[in-house]
């Protein structure tokens, strides 16, 4: 699962989804990881609508020496984390180029204009075979179905932070995500996490 160094430097990591799915506590841990790592990371965040269901996207910037500004130059991400499936398509279109990674969760969020009915949402089967096309390797893990079996939807941030440490893309340790969860949640909560991000690196796993 870990890997000595990072691929390239910066790396740069876009984790995006809607409001309320924890994304930028998904971003404030994995960015942590690394800096346990010795590694020097720059964060920037953008909000569409920030309220619950405007798309969020967080820039790391992962460098072994250097800080770099935090937006992500056009065409220049390495490794996308979605938390929600059509966000990978919207932020690979302006970010993505031929050797991006992909790692986006299943479960869609449909916005107001499809439930409605003014608006298609593109099938599963669809959406999936558009980020293969855009992408070097996609992963796909049903994060938010998984955090449901384990009685927490947000857990399913977690479950991903996980998947990512699976896919070996970056030197991330499941003791490194330990530390990290003990100085920064609430007691009592660090169980929870750690099965949960066991669970996202066996769903990339298998």
């Amino acid at each position: 699962m870990e890997t000595t160094q990072l691929p390239k430097d910066p790396f740069n990591i876009i984790i995006t989804g809607v409001g309320g799915q924890g994304n930028v506590m998904a971003s404030r841990i994995l960015s942590n990881m690394l800096v346990r790592r010795g590694y020097q990371v720059t964060i920037g965040e953008t909000f569409g609508a920030s309220q619950r269901g405007g798309s969020v996207m967080s820039h790391i910037r992962v460098s072994a020496d250097s800080t770099w500004s935090p937006q992500i130059p056009k065409g220049k991400a390495d490794m996308v984390v979605t938390l929600e499936p059509i966000e990978a398509i919207r932020v690979l279109m302006t970010y993505g180029n031929p050797e991006v990674k992909v790692l986006t969760n299943t479960r869609p969020i449909y916005p107001v204009g499809v439930i409605s009915g003014e608006l298609t949402y593109p099938s599963s089967e669809e959406i999936q075979e558009s980020i293969r096309d855009l992408s070097s390797r996609a992963w796909f893990v049903d994060a938010t179905d998984e955090a449901l079996k384990l009685g927490n939807p947000i857990l399913g941030n977690i479950i991903m932070i996980g998947a990512l440490a699976g896919t070996g893309s970056l030197p991330m340790t499941r003791e490194d995500f330990q530390a990290v969860i003990q100085e920064s949640l609430p007691a009592g909560t660090l169980d929870a996490n750690l099965k949960a991000f066991d669970l996202g690196v066996s769903k990339v796993k298998e």
